[in-house]
């Protein structure tokens, strides 16, 4: 299974980058978590752009057409997404790459409700499919954790573990379900 891993922050240091490089580190051998890393090459959305997009919205659209399944970790900034991750989305918007598209929402701060909630809103609008199973919050925020300390961590690793499982299972059952049309 291909994992597409999104980071809706554009920080060096940013712990979502940080989780999703723990996270690929942390994959089975079955699972391929592939760090997506043309975000900061996405131009600002723009609507007359959307029928010629530029290349590196095309190359974002391949990827998420590519993989399997689509994680998406982003962080909250003034009870909202992120600009950057709303970027991203809005670039797909007018294609179909998210439709029935398995997602997996990570959030890495308990406390930041509004922009898990806000993400799977706009994910849900456009039709992708939310893995709920998945889908986990982790107490990333405020461990003071670096990538090793996080793979360390017997909660994350362990959360992380049964995460992607529950993906693979999930996306076979969410696969089974759309070969047999119901």
């Amino acid at each position: 299974m291909k994992i597409l891993a999104i980071c809706g922050s554009l920080r060096t240091a940013s712990l979502n980058g940080m989780l999703i490089r723990a996270i690929a580190r942390l994959a089975p051998a079955d699972i391929e978590v592939l760090p997506y890393a043309g975000m900061g090459s996405l131009p600002l959305f723009n609507p007359d752009l959307d029928l010629i997009p530029p290349a590196s919205v095309q190359d974002l659209k391949a990827q998420i057409t590519a993989a399997n399944v689509v994680l998406i970790a982003s962080p909250e900034y003034a009870h909202g997404v992120t600009g950057v991750i709303k970027n991203a989305l809005d670039w797909t918007v007018s294609s179909d790459v998210f439709v029935n598209k398995p997602v997996m929402v990570l959030n890495a701060s308990p406390r930041a409700t509004h922009a898990d909630a806000a993400l799977r809103e706009t994910l849900s609008v456009m039709s992708a499919y939310i893995m709920q199973a998945a889908s986990i919050k982790l107490p990333v925020i405020g461990a003071g954790l670096d990538e090793d300390g996080l793979l360390n961590s017997q909660l994350i690793s362990t959360s992380v573990r049964i995460a992607l499982t529950a993906a693979r299972a999930e996306w076979k059952v969410h696969q089974d379900r759309l070969s047999s049309g119901s």
